[in-house]
């Protein structure tokens, strides 16, 4: 399984989004907002379900922001700190 499906796996189950397939969560889509509609609270748990899931830690808020973008991003982040 490559970074980007275990992400999609993880963000259903950690933050609960029963109602959706990680086949439905496009590599594209905005994970806030008007895509997955995740909000501030979620970005917290974004920060620990990266930190436990593949074992990349992000300190500064500001700098993980780019990141945040959608999974094709994040995946990208993890990715380049897993190296």
């Amino acid at each position: 399984m490559n970074v980007k499906e275990k992400l999609k796996r993880v963000l259903i189950e950690d933050l609960n989004l029963e109602d959706l397939d990680p086949e439905e969560i496009t590599d594209d889509m905005a994970l806030f907002d008007e895509g997955l509609g995740l909000d501030s609270l979620d970005a917290v748990e974004l920060v620990v379900i990266v930190q436990k899931h593949f074992g990349v830690e992000i300190k500064d808020m500001v700098e993980s922001r780019p990141a945040f973008q959608s999974i094709n991003t994040l995946a990208k982040f993890i990715e380049e700190r897993m190296s």
